[in-house]
């Protein structure tokens, strides 16, 4: 008699699986100990928090200092008939709460406005701040805040079909940025043990059976040192090369269906030369915190310069071998030894690079996890850092912002944004139809008149005023579950370290369904 075991999965796991996959338990850790504040209780702002409520993130506080009322009941689903006269805050927590448990939803009914002008340091405890329809000169206030503290803001706008957010952060490196369909196999310049594996095999003595089960990858390398043997010693460099090693390849087919061999001409591509190292990871070697990387940097660094000395020394200019290995056509003990090979190279890296980060932390408290150290090697290729700028940085200079006006609508409404909250700001009311205050602005911003001039006469221009008028200072609820999705997504990615976040700003323009992210 058998009997029949199970895996026990947690509770928390089967509740997160879905996520958990995307992230891992490392990225739901981080979530469950963010601590964030949104500033109002607005539709796009419930919208937001809903977004990282639901996937665990740990606390959230909701300041708000107003009533509801029966405008706000019709675009915030989170208020109800019963929340009118009611905090906006309190009845808005409560219901989101509502959506799991394991998330700690609290409430402040205090003016947000107050709290950033009189009691800053209300915000000390938070790790992300993000304000939902914050007016400029609050976000110029909060925006050092968050500097002097190392928390991020994220600033949202919501009025209409139009919405935006940029997003202010320490600097931001990932590690995990997961990128899609990403393998190294080194067919262009094969590693030794690879090439001693290849040697093994002489495709003419197989029957076959055999013929058709040898992976891609040595079918690719067996011919390619064929192709070197009547080519002084080259591999195929250029496309029409490529193309006559294609040819080779069909030639050696025995069959017209030998999958494998199908496998290996559609892998053909991977044999152009190029670059092992991308612009991105280059410019992250040459990044003065790589280089004088030293024992009480952090991990990030450290790890950066250790693989930065891997490859001028042992690496020969190669980064780590991340050892993944696609799934190809081949029998189970073929492609098993194949993936030894890319293993056991990949773990020769491995240990090269702990021995550097050893080197580097001699004499320091501190200690890289191991696991840190392998995560970093099989992602070395995709690592990216984001120095953002404060929101008192952001500006464009003036030519760039005329050829925008120009040729981006979207970016007209970003602009726009900002011409209404000065207009605010100078006269206590949103404006109204007339293009003044957006004159007065591009003066103050080193347009001269001429170039003001024409671009307030443009039609993209004018209809985007017109079509801001039209909005007022309301929310529409598509817009609002939109913008919480995008806003939540790039927090997420944030607080996770994982995948890359937007650097700095993204508008959406629900008028014509179309989005544009902006370096400001």
């Amino acid at each position: 008699m058998s009997t029949a075991t199970s895996t026990t999965i947690d509770l928390k796991t089967q509740k997160y699986d879905r996520q958990l996959r995307l992230w891992a338990a490392t990225g739901q850790e981080a979530l469950e100990q963010a601590n964030i504040c949104l500033i109002h209780a607005n539709s796009t702002g419930c919208e937001i928090i809903k977004n990282l409520v639901l996937p665990g993130v740990g606390n959230v506080t909701i300041v708000d200092g107003d009533k509801a009322t029966k405008d706000d009941i019709r675009s915030n689903f989170f208020l109800d008939p019963e929340s009118i006269g009611e905090s906006k805050a309190k009845s808005a927590s409560e219901l989101i709460q509502e959506l799991n448990e394991d998330a700690n939803v609290t409430f402040v009914e205090k003016d947000p406005y107050d709290l950033i002008e009189n009691q800053p340091d209300f915000f000390d405890p938070f790790t992300m701040i993000i304000a939902v329809n914050v007016p400029d000169n609050y976000l110029l206030k909060l925006s050092p805040l968050c500097v002097e503290s190392g928390k991020s803001l994220i600033a949202v706008k919501s009025k209409g079909l139009v919405g935006m957010f940029t997003i202010q952060a320490p600097e931001h490196t990932v590690i995990e940025t997961h990128p899609e369909n990403v393998v190294d196999l080194r067919l262009s310049c094969p590693f030794q043990q690879l090439s001693n594996y290849i040697s093994t095999f002489d495709l003419d003595s197989l029957d076959q059976t055999d013929h058709s089960q040898i992976p891609f990858v040595v079918i690719i390398l067996i011919f390619v040192e064929a192709w070197k043997a009547n080519h002084e010693g080259q591999a195929p460099q250029t496309y029409q090369q490529r193309q006559e090693f294609i040819k080779t390849l069909r030639a050696g087919m025995r069959t017209s269906d030998e999958e494998n061999f199908e496998e290996a001409i559609a892998n053909a591509w991977r044999l152009s030369p190029s670059s092992p190292i991308s612009s991105e990871v280059r410019q992250i070697f040459e990044d003065p915190s790589c280089q004088s990387a030293h024992g009480n940097s952090s991990y990030f660094w450290i790890l950066a310069r250790a693989v930065r000395d891997f490859v001028e020394n042992e690496g020969g200019g190669q980064l780590p071998l991340s050892g993944k290995l696609p799934d190809m056509k081949s029998d189970t003990c073929n492609y098993i030894n194949l993936q030894n090979v890319y293993r056991e190279k990949a773990l020769s890296d491995l240990n090269a690079i702990k021995k550097r980060v050893a080197g580097l932390t001699e004499g320091s408290d501190v200690q890289v996890p191991e696991e840190t150290i392998e995560l970093f090697c099989k992602n070395a290729s995709n690592i990216r850092v984001i120095q953002y700028k404060t929101m008192t940085e952001n500006h464009v200079q003036p030519d760039k912002l005329i050829n925008l006006f120009k040729n981006e609508e979207n970016f007209c409404y970003y602009f726009i944004y900002k011409a209404a909250d000065r207009f605010q700001l100078e006269h206590d009311r949103l404006p109204g139809k007339g293009k003044h205050q957006v004159q007065l602005l591009m003066e103050s911003m080193a347009i001269s008149p001429e170039d003001a001039e024409e671009l307030l006469s443009t039609d993209t221009l004018d209809k985007v005023i017109t079509n801001y008028v039209r909005f007022g200072d309301l929310e529409t609820a598509n817009m609002a579950a939109l913008l919480g999705g995008l806003a939540a997504q790039e927090a997420i990615k944030l607080i996770t370290h994982q995948y890359t976040p937007i650097n700095n700003t993204c508008v959406f323009n629900g008028i014509t369904s179309t989005s544009s992210v902006y370096e400001l």
